[in-house]
């Protein structure tokens, strides 16, 4: 949810009569939520309402999709306001609550310690060495403070950095003889599992034994009921990221990198791994941006890989992190630095990080699972955009020339290598799949798949509707049946363009 809830203006009185909770539920539709579009009463957020018509007195709860919601209080404000403002209301009581919507997989498709975890956030960088962990750890962390239950797993076996940066009393993982579960140890309200809390410290083992043993931890752990369990996933895209993916039903990812160029490479293909794999990325972070000194702001490893990552990938949110020695001062005390200093400047950006993924995992529930298709007939890709729901048509082989993937563009240079003659005219998708709200991936007949985020789509020259139906015309309609459906668009478009 953003950072600040809308409104709705005031409406005129109906002329029709209406009840006294009806005016009520009037008012409260004038609280818009950002993020879905729609009234506070149109989401369902109005519950328990009652109105005594002789005291003046209402009181209803408020139920959101999430305790950490961003824009809580803002929501109780305006509720108590435009309620009291009605002539006969002498008080408002309204009670904040939150219900999470069931997990993504139903009770019998999840592993058993994962049952009630309403949502699995991967925390991921591909590239060791770029503040992944630390991430990690303060999101977590940012998460509990704005009011969620939250836990986090630490999935690196190799070197696992939780029992470094967080100090638990209890620092060893216990275990039921009987039923074999395990249990995580706790650190200011955030449950917590690694390897290094099973006192083997870090291992030495071949990958497909890693891979079982952090399956086994992950899906093992009791954790009880979570709003959010932050996975802070170990470097790379081999064996144990493509387990964790298969075996868990991850809600979202976080990618972690550094302004340099080979920096942006191994992202890139992080990026494109959770897109195979379902798993939309909803928020990038930039470590060790920048630093300020001498009044002036100072760039020592660069500028511009997390402005790329998003606009080539249409990832929505970009965060920037200052280099700053308390933060990995902190880390390395055992106590992350939103604990040691919530008010400060860092922690701030980590309750934009916060907001951000709480905003954005809210809103991939509300997301149309056909909001691209193809059409046969017309032989066009049918495009609906999420945020105005306007539709139009796109020439296939036209957003097939567009990709921006390493296998079409040069990723030192930015050089684009695919030539549109490679690319028929007739080529078409085999099938279309959302990535998130921000994006498609769409499988061409020749194996490739392309990540098409929203924002390339609507750049795309658009295809005439009755253009497209009459190239699509049985053959014998044709007045030109020797051009394809293509050929007879783009020849239309030609004396416009001129």
């Amino acid at each position: 949810m953003q950072a600040s809830a809308t409104q709705a203006p005031a409406s005129s009185p109906s002329s029709q009569p209406v009840s006294k909770e009806g005016e009520v539920l009037r008012a409260l539709s004038r609280i818009i939520d950002p993020d879905f579009g729609m009234t506070i009463v149109d989401c369902g957020f109005v519950k328990d309402l009652e109105v005594d018509s002789d005291s003046g007195a209402v009181s209803f709860r408020l139920e959101l999709t999430t305790p950490a919601c961003p824009i809580k209080d803002d929501f109780e404000a305006q509720a108590k306001q435009f309620v009291g403002e009605l002539p006969w209301v002498s008080s408002v009581a309204v009670k904040m609550d939150a219900r999470p919507p069931k997990p993504l997989l139903p009770d019998d498709g999840r592993p058993s310690g994962l049952r009630s975890v309403s949502h699995v956030i991967a925390v991921s960088s591909c590239k060791g060495g770029v503040g992944k962990s630390t991430t990690a750890v303060n999101l977590a962390y940012t998460l509990a403070q704005m009011g969620a239950r939250v836990g986090i797993f630490d999935a690196d076996v190799y070197g696992p950095s939780l029992p470094t940066m967080v100090s638990p009393e209890l620092r060893v993982l216990q275990m039921d003889p009987e039923t074999k579960a395990i249990y995580p140890v706790e650190y200011e309200g955030v449950k917590a599992v690694s390897f290094g809390f099973a006192g083997q410290g870090s291992a030495i083992m071949r990958g497909p034994m890693v891979s079982g043993l952090i399956q086994q931890l992950l899906t093992t752990t009791e954790w009880g009921e979570l709003d959010y369990l932050v996975v802070d996933f170990p470097p790379g895209t081999g064996d144990i990221q493509l387990t964790l993916c298969q075996s868990v039903s991850f809600s979202a990812a976080v990618i972690v990198t550094t302004p340099q160029k080979l920096a942006f490479i191994d992202v890139a293909k992080g990026i494109r791994m959770f897109a195979k794999l379902m798993v939309p990325c909803v928020a990038v972070v930039e470590n060790m941006s920048f630093f300020d000194a001498d009044h002036k702001r100072y760039f020592p490893f660069g500028q511009g890989s997390g402005e790329r990552i998003v606009r080539e990938f249409g990832i929505p949110n970009l965060v920037r992190f200052p280099i700053v020695p308390d933060l990995s001062a902190a880390g390395d005390s055992g106590k992350p630095l939103v604990v040691e200093d919530p008010f400060g400047a860092t922690a701030q950006a980590f309750s934009q990080l916060g907001a951000s993924v709480v905003r954005e995992v809210s809103k991939l529930r509300m997301a149309s699972k056909t909001a691209v298709r193809y059409d046969k007939e017309l032989h066009a890709l049918a495009v609906r955009m999420p945020s105005t729901q306007e539709e139009f048509l796109l020439d296939p082989a036209t957003v097939r020339r567009h990709d921006t993937s390493a296998a079409s563009i040069n990723e030192w240079t930015g050089e684009k290598m695919l030539r549109d003659e490679d690319i028929p005219d007739d080529v078409e998708p085999t099938s279309v799949t959302p990535v998130g709200n921000y994006a498609v991936q769409i499988t061409w007949q020749d194996g490739f798949n392309q990540i098409a985020p929203f924002e390339l789509l609507d750049s795309l020259p658009r295809l005439d509707l009755a253009a497209r139906q009459a190239a699509a015309a049985p053959q014998s309609q044709q007045q030109e049946p020797q051009l394809t459906a293509a050929q007879q668009i783009l020849a239309r478009a030609q004396p416009a363009a001129s």
